[in-house]
């Protein structure tokens, strides 16, 4: 059994560093450039405070109190026809601003205009459901509060949607380890065989990047198959050389269509180019 290693920071520790990626700024305009999103906003103004309003990718941007995000979602979905909700989500700023940021993406499909509106909630904070005005956030607040814990009041049935009822952790969570924490490698071991089973079967392994040669089945061989079953330990394997293709290359009506791959006369390279 491996030994369990923390895991609570291990997004910091991540190997991949791009030196050369500059994230771009999104140009924004001015609402008062488009005549459809300036009446869209001088009408949402009168109902809710507007905090912040911009136009981004040609979407009306609206910046809220998170205490309005109904009234102002009920007013565009009667009075200015964004009549579809196509998008509810939330962003996870807990290290620099220690809360969430809520996003409601609106299409008026009259009008062919989208608005995206955004609110900011602390962490241990609340936010009304949407739900009564459009079923389809019922699924999605559902899944926010799976993924990071976001409690929505008044949701008719507001339960984890993705993950199991009784699953630890909120797994989009920045913080949350990429291979999943201690309770999440033993998950279907204990579930399934019981927690007595665990020295004989070992954790999960989460790391899609691993392949291992000696894993429980043999599903995944490097070089060779290994039928089920057989029984085979490390340094008593078959000494069988590596296929890449079919032998002799590929063929059509007699013709060579793929030359076979001669390991021996390829050439590796020591660094890229």
């Amino acid at each position: 059994m491996r030994k369990y290693k923390i895991k609570d920071d291990v997004q910091k520790k991540s190997y991949h560093k791009d030196r050369f990626f500059v994230k771009p700024r999104v140009p924004r305009t001015s609402l008062f450039d488009d005549s459809i999103f300036s009446l869209d906003y001088t009408s949402a103004n009168t109902i809710v405070n507007i905090v912040e309003s911009y136009i981004e990718f040609d979407h009306l941007v609206l910046i809220i109190e998170p205490n309005d995000n109904v009234k102002l979602i009920k007013h565009l979905q009667t009075i200015r026809a964004y009549d579809f909700l196509v998008e509810l989500t939330a962003v996870d700023y807990i290290a620099t601003r220690n809360g969430f940021e809520i996003v409601y993406e609106m299409l008026s499909t009259s009008k062919r205009k989208r608005i995206r509106v955004k609110t900011f909630i602390n962490k241990k904070d609340t936010i009304q459901t949407i739900e009564p005005l459009f079923r389809m956030a019922d699924w999605s607040e559902r899944e926010m509060y799976d993924m990071y814990g976001i409690q929505v009041i008044d949701h008719p049935n507001l339960k984890r949607i993705l993950m199991p009822n009784d699953w630890h952790g909120h797994p989009l969570l920045k913080t949350y380890p990429l291979h999943g924490d201690e309770k999440a490698s033993w998950y279907e071991v204990d579930k399934i065989f019981g927690k007595e089973s665990r020295d004989v079967i070992g954790p999960e392994l989460r790391d899609s990047a691993c392949v291992d040669r000696y894993d429980t089945n043999r599903f995944a061989r490097l070089g060779h198959e290994v039928h089920k079953g057989v029984e085979i330990s490390e340094g008593n394997e078959p000494d069988t050389p590596i296929r890449y293709q079919e032998e002799g290359g590929v063929k059509l009506f007699g013709k060579r269509l793929v030359t076979p791959f001669d390991e021996i006369e390829t050439e590796h390279l020591k660094e890229r180019k």
